[in-house]
């Protein structure tokens, strides 16, 4: 039997457990909040002993992480994918409806899990979470102009920090389907700001 064979049994049953584990904490978190969210419960739930849990993750704050860590992933996926497998749906609101409706869980979830990831430096989470937004426009036709680094970061951080404010503001009661609308508005102007600027020579990118 190889070294890597020998290694295989071991690495899946941890991947395994984490899974266990990270699963049980969302469950406590949807159904109960994060006040009710400790390790000794999600390791009943998970079917591991509290010292199981500890060899993978120090404290309840490192398996929010873990959590917001995999959302983050996921959507990364899921606007490559809308980008890659299917251009021709690969607009604006394509992505801005992945990144309002492609995440698990309520409200109150998602944004716990943000909080997370921002406590633990959450401004890189953010550009490298959409850096696959801006792919989604160089290549189109009807923005045929180099983005600066300052455009770039509007484009990369203001859709996913206007979705945070208004997860952390529900007495609003903002309508999904409009706020959507604005924030497709929001950006397809801006873009085509930036274009005519570009045409006119007003806007050189750095």
């Amino acid at each position: 039997m190889t070294e890597k064979n020998r290694r295989n049994p071991k690495q899946a049953r941890a991947r395994a457990t984490v899974d266990a584990v990270l699963e049980a904490a969302f469950q406590i978190l949807e159904a109960e909040g994060l006040a009710r969210l400790t390790t000794s419960r999600i390791a009943e739930r998970a079917g591991v002993s509290i010292g199981t849990l500890y060899q993978y993750f120090p404290d309840r704050e490192a398996i929010l992480l873990a959590m917001g860590q995999r959302q983050s992933d996921a959507m990364r996926e899921k606007i490559t994918s809308i980008i890659l497998d299917a251009p021709e749906a690969g607009g604006v609101r394509a992505i801005i409806r992945a990144l309002m409706h492609g995440l698990q869980g309520s409200a109150e979830t998602r944004m716990v899990l943000s909080d997370a990831l921002f406590r633990a430096g959450g401004e890189a989470e953010v550009g490298r979470q959409h850096l696959t937004f801006l792919d989604s426009i160089s290549g189109r036709s009807e923005f045929d102009f180099v983005l600066g680094k300052e455009s770039s970061f509007i484009l990369t951080h203001a859709v996913i920090y206007l979705l945070r404010a208004a997860a952390a503001e529900p007495e609003l009661n903002l309508d999904p389907d409009k706020l959507e609308d604005e924030l497709v508005f929001l950006m397809e102007s801006y873009l085509g700001n930036l274009a005519a600027r570009s045409d006119a020579g007003q806007f050189s990118p750095r």
